[in-house]
């Protein structure tokens, strides 16, 4: 996620982020911490989730931080534009 962070400083922007991508990342970092306090784990692995709570924390800074720019395309081209409504095609 340390590389996701550079880049959305870079660009100013976290419109190239999809929605699921930061929900399964932030659900992954929530149960490596549940189990991290679970399971007696060393001290190096806690200090690595603990990185990956700062992390995300400051990825939720950013997300909150930096405008979205919806005239910026997403994957496969897709942007957040709405579609100009025109006559209906007839058959």
């Amino acid at each position: 996620m340390v590389p996701q962070l550079f880049i959305n400083y870079k660009l100013k922007s976290v419109a190239h982020l999809q929605w699921s991508i930061f929900m399964y990342k932030g659900l992954n970092t929530f149960i490596s911490d549940v189990f991290s306090g679970i399971i007696t784990t060393p001290g190096p692995h806690q200090l690595a989730c603990f990185r990956d709570d700062v992390v995300f924390l400051i990825y939720l800074y950013q997300r909150r931080i930096y405008p979205t720019s919806k005239s910026r395309s997403r994957d496969y081209g897709a942007s957040h534009r709405k579609k100009p409504k025109g006559k209906p095609h007839e058959d």
